[in-house]
């Protein structure tokens, strides 16, 4: 089964200042083990939110483009992993890690 695993930042999240080096050096080592596995089939980071443009269908058709997240939340996904893992038990397993390796919440949801 294929997940996605996406950790949740706030908004005024700064990796800079927030991922010292034994985060960083977690976040790898999950990396690392993800790899290894063979379950890693893509990883990504985002810019924060507040740098989204959100798109939306107008009433008359249109398209209208909008600065800013589409929703007005507090929290925000920050990067994710997408893998193909056997089942929910292996999955929820790296969710586990990646959220203690990032020090964030994480959501873990299936592909269809």
């Amino acid at each position: 089964m294929r997940v996605l695993v996406a950790i949740h930042h706030p908004d005024d999240y700064q990796p800079a200042s927030a991922e010292d080096d034994s985060v960083r050096a977690d976040i790898n080592a999950v990396n690392d083990a993800m790899v290894a596995a063979g379950v890693r089939v893509f990883v990504g980071g985002l810019h924060p939110a507040r740098e989204a443009r959100s798109l939306r269908l107008a009433g008359d058709g249109e398209v209208a483009v909008a600065e800013g997240p589409y929703l007005a939340t507090s929290e925000h996904v920050g990067g994710f992993w997408v893998l193909d893992v056997a089942d929910w038990d292996e999955a929820l397993s790296w969710g586990r890690r990646a959220a203690l390796a990032c020090r964030a919440p994480v959501e873990v949801r299936q592909f269809h």
